[in-house]
């Protein structure tokens, strides 16, 4: 059986994180590991995960680290994933019962890359927006790359798709620590060397907007946003060059 790992980098979402762990284990698809990444949170998060996976223990591993990002906490989890194929999940958002469930014949069809829908919602779970994606099975990554960058305004997003395992480490792909912008800085990438890609008509990913931004009224992070956008841009020029 196909097996999926979920690797979820938790930092100081105490309010969020219960949400999003239940929507996890309230999957129709029960053969998936729940990989909880503790980035040294300060607030009760790492106690509420830690409850989950003591009553879960079957399904869910947890684990803890110093604090060194978003990205690292994702290549942290990625080192102890064992499913065939590999989510990523934000632990302040949530995805819907069904979504492995139905991403399961494109599994079993062995694609690098399966893209499927999102959903903007509000804290209440209403949503807000729903993400026009492009549908077509079978593309080479190219092709896939050429035909979503120029319809699909969140191609870029870590959490948008499924990876085959094999093929995220057969290439060695890591997240970029300690920058902003790092789902940009590696995903396309990660698309172009793909050799089999779906974008498939499966809901399932709600991306929740808050109220607050950590970047509302603080120049100094706007501006590092803005330095490492430039960062992965010129990085990425290279990449495509070799």
């Amino acid at each position: 059986m196909i097996e999926v790992s979920v690797i979820v980098p938790i930092y100081n979402v105490e309010k969020e994180i219960r949400r999003c762990i239940e929507s996890l284990i309230n999957q129709t698809e029960e053969n998936i590991e729940i990989i909880l990444v503790n980035d040294g949170s300060t607030d009760d998060s790492g106690n509420i995960a830690k409850e989950y996976a003591e009553k879960y223990n079957s399904k869910i591993r947890y684990y803890e680290k110093e604090n060194g990002g978003l990205s690292d906490a994702r290549n942290y989890g990625l080192k102890y994933a064992t499913g065939e194929y590999i989510s990523f999940v934000d632990s302040d958002d949530y995805i819907t019962e069904n979504l492995y469930t139905d991403l399961l014949p494109y599994m079993e069809q062995k694609y690098d890359m399966i893209k499927f829908k999102i959903a903007k919602v509000d804290e209440q779970g209403n949503v807000l927006e729903k993400n026009y994606t492009p549908l077509f099975e079978e593309k080479s990554g190219e092709e896939a790359f050429d035909i979503l960058y120029k319809a699909d305004v969140m191609t870029e997003v870590a959490w948008g798709y499924l990876y085959k395992r094999d093929f995220f480490r057969r290439n060695k792909f890591e997240f970029t620590k300690g920058k902003y912008h790092e789902d940009f800085g590696l995903i396309p990438l990660i698309l172009l060397k793909a050799d089999k890609v779906a974008s498939v008509d499966v809901f399932g990913y709600n991306y929740v907007q808050t109220q607050k931004s950590i970047t509302r009224g603080n120049s100094e992070i706007t501006y590092k946003r803005a330095l490492d956008l430039l960062y992965f841009y010129d990085e990425m020029v290279k990449k495509i060059k070799e």
